[in-house]
């Protein structure tokens, strides 16, 4: 499994030929506080990358959810709608947003690998 980042410190995960899991990192859901809504993309919608997927609300501030790559929404997490406190007790397992199917692998390569987005949060 490859797991890249990007700098709104959205998640992408790919292993195999699956389509790729989506969500928010430790540092975004730590940023919002307590998140008590989630609005998911609806299946079968085509997303650019850096387009807006989705809304998360918490007790602090409302934020855009940002696609980090383009391509075409294929699951959303539905135990995640019914319970977004998941985004803060396991925003990197459980607590995934959606699934995509990719449609450039080279905007996925672009991303950030865990040592860059450890030097982003570093330097921030």
């Amino acid at each position: 499994m490859t797991t890249k980042y990007t700098p709104d410190h959205e998640w992408i995960s790919i292993a195999g030929q699956e389509a790729a899991t989506v969500g928010i990192t430790n540092h975004a859901q730590d940023a919002l506080g307590d998140v008590v809504f989630v609005d998911l993309p609806a299946i079968g919608s085509r997303i650019k990358k850096g387009d807006v997927a989705g809304v998360i609300e918490s007790v602090k501030a409302a934020a855009d959810l940002y696609m980090p790559v383009s391509g075409e929404v294929v699951e959303v997490n539905e135990a995640l709608r019914a319970d977004p406190s998941l985004a803060n007790t396991d925003p990197m397992g459980h607590g995934w947003f959606f699934k995509v199917n990719v449609a450039d692998m080279s905007e996925f390569e672009q991303l950030m690998d865990a040592p860059a987005y450890d030097a982003l949060l570093k330097n921030a």
